[in-house]
This record gives C-alpha cells, structure tokens and sequence, in this order.
C-alpha cells in the first residue's frame, strides 16, 4: 500500500474536465473534504497532453499539472477499459477512442466490431488516482474490476462504456445499477479505499 503525505483540509480540485467523472469522485469525497471539492474547468484549467504510457503516469501528469496551476492539491484519475481479445485496446487510449465529441455510441460500436467472430468478450476496468500536492509531492494508486462485454448497450447511468459492462458476478451493466451500487464495486471504488488508507 502507498504511504505518503496525509490530505490535511482545504480546498481539493478533481483534475478532470469530465462532468461524469467529477460528479462521481466527488460523490465518493463527500464528507472527506472540508473544503471545496473543484473540478479543472470551472478553475478554467486546461487538459494537460497525456503522455504517458499507463494509466499511473497519465494520472500523474493530470494531478501534478492542475495542482501547480491551481496552488492546491489535486486529485486525477485516469481510468479506461481494457478488452482481452482487442489485445488490451482501448486501455489508456479509451477516452481517445470517443474522439474530440466524448461519443461513447461510436466508441462501443468500434469495440464491438472489433469482438466479431470472437467468443472472448472479457474485459475489466481500471483506475489510477493521483492525489498531488503543487510542491510535487503524490500519491498513486490503482483499482481493478473484472468482468464481460455485453451486446446490445443497456441503460443509461454511468458515462463513456458503462452500459456494454457488467462486473463479474453480476446481471447488470454499470449503466443500469444504481450509483451507490456502482460506486460499492467499481474500479474506482478499489482505487479510492486505496488512497483513502494511503492519505486521509
């Protein structure tokens, strides 16, 4: 488990400027931050190029960029699905594959056409948080969640390919579970009781 420097109050910005992500970081904070809880875009942050080669590092790049411009510490995730038999793909590139119009529609197609012929429908999520402080100090930590692809999409909750996911030992797809029982098994529900040990 990461050690390292301990949130100790104030405000905290979520380093993304995806409304579903930061809705749901800041649903998973609540009663953590005695501060305000900041998304990068209403701070008029902009999207740090997400150079790295796993989802650690893009993590890192997002939380070290926004807490050095925004002077506060800064929380990043980067997260993305990875399908066995596309040899990993989308993986870090999963919000890359919606395109500049965040069209997740196009982005589960592409997937799905990629799986024809294929009984492998396997696939999980992960998620990498970045808690960053602006001298450079951060924290990293990952979560996992395994399950299957499934054909048509179902339900409308969640964001980007929630509604083709349906976590292992489950009959739901992420978009048809309510969000508390998202947020209990999700990939960044792992990630978050692992910072949560690591630094609050």
């Amino acid at each position: 488990m990461p050690t390292g420097r301990r949130y100790d109050g104030g405000d905290l910005i979520v380093a993304s400027h995806n409304p579903g992500k930061v809705r749901e970081i800041a649903d998973l904070l609540a009663g953590r931050v005695d501060g305000r809880v900041l998304a990068a875009a209403e701070l008029g942050l902009a999207e740090p190029e997400e150079t790295g080669t796993s989802f650690a590092a893009n993590a890192e790049i997002k939380a070290h960029a926004a807490a050095t411009v925004g002077g506060r510490p800064a929380l990043a995730d980067d997260s993305g699905l990875v399908v066995s038999a596309l040899d990993g793909a989308p993986g870090i590139h999963s919000a890359r594959w919606a395109g500049p119009d965040r069209d997740f529609a196009a982005a589960m197609r592409r997937i799905e056409d990629g799986l024809a012929g294929t009984a492998d429908r396997s696939a999980y999520f992960v998620c990498a948080l970045t808690l960053a402080w602006p001298d450079g100090v951060c924290v990293t930590v990952e979560g996992r969640v395994d399950g299957a692809l499934v054909w048509p999409p179902r339900g409308d909750r969640g964001f980007g390919y929630d509604p083709v996911f349906v976590p292992a030992g489950r009959d739901l797809t992420f978009g048809e579970m309510e969000p508390a029982e998202k947020h209990r098994i999700s990939h960044r529900a792992d990630a978050f009781r692992r910072l949560l040990s690591a630094c609050f």
